[in-house]
C-alpha cells in the first residue's frame, strides 16, 4: 500500500507528515483492499487550510474526504473520520445485500 502526503502552498513538517501517515494507516483496519492513499494539504486560502484524503481501492472503488478549517491536525482527523464512515457504509452495503427470493 502506498501513502503519499503532499502540500500545496504549504510546507509539510515531519510532525504533520507523521500524523497524516498514522491516520491513513488506520484506514486499513476498515478495508483491506486499499491500494493507495493520497493526502493533500492545501494552505492557499490564507488562514484556512484544506485537507483532502483520497483512497483508491480494488475494483475501482474510490473514497474522498475533504475538510476545511484552521487547525491542520483537526482537519486530518476529520477527513480520516469521514473516510472511515464511507468505507464502513460501503462494506455494509455490499456485504449485506441479498437477492430477493
Amino acid at each position: 500500500m502506498i501513502i503519499t502526503v503532499t502540500g500545496r502552498h504549504l510546507e509539510v513538517t515531519p510532525a504533520i507528515r507523521r500524523h497524516a501517515r498514522e491516520k491513513a494507516e488506520k484506514l486499513l483496519r476498515y478495508y483491506n483492499l486499499i491500494k493507495e492513499i493520497e493526502v493533500i494539504l492545501d494552505g492557499s486560502a490564507g488562514k484556512y487550510k484544506r485537507v483532502e484524503m483520497i483512497v483508491n481501492a480494488e475494483h475501482r472503488n474510490m473514497f474522498v474526504g475533504t475538510v476545511d478549517g484552521e487547525d491542520l491536525y483537526a482537519c486530518i482527523d476529520q477527513a480520516a473520520h469521514k473516510l472511515e464512515r464511507q468505507i464502513t457504509e460501503h462494506k455494509d452495503r455490499f456485504r449485506n445485500r441479498k437477492h430477493p427470493a
